[in-house]
């Protein structure tokens, strides 16, 4: 597919047409999975616009926290200038793993085989008038 997937397709990445806007903006930094941030020109509201360009698939989840905060707007400057250090007990973000093979599955779930562990006992149904 080569070339007519990245003019035609947005679900893979940045289509032709995004870089084509991004001219004249301003590049402003790069996050750990390797999506690129832009800024440039104003919104409606006069704040600059921001936008992301993600490094593989269109996943929103695959934006790190501080890069969000920067995207909205919660913080004016790029994250590795307004944010503190990471501290010591701090995790790394995980994308949404739904729809994946490492997605959260409870017991009971068909793919985990099916088996719920047996009721208490505990539990009285309800019934009507009585």
């Amino acid at each position: 597919m080569g070339i007519f997937a990245n003019i035609f397709t947005w679900w893979n990445g940045s289509t032709f047409g995004t870089w084509v806007g991004l001219r004249g903006k301003e590049q402003v930094g790069e996050d750990s999975l390797g999506n690129l941030y832009f800024q440039g020109g104003a919104d409606m509201h006069g704040r600059p616009r921001r936008w992301v360009i993600y490094k593989g698939s269109n996943d929103s989840s695959r934006v790190p926290p501080e890069w969000f905060s920067w995207l909205h707007h919660q913080i004016d400057d790029v994250p590795d200038r307004a944010l503190p250090p990471l501290r010591k007990w701090e995790q790394p973000a995980v994308p949404n793993l739904t729809g994946t093979a490492l997605a959260y599955r409870p017991a009971g779930a068909l793919e985990k085989g099916g088996k719920r562990v047996a009721a208490t006992g505990d539990y009285e149904a309800w019934t009507p008038g009585a």
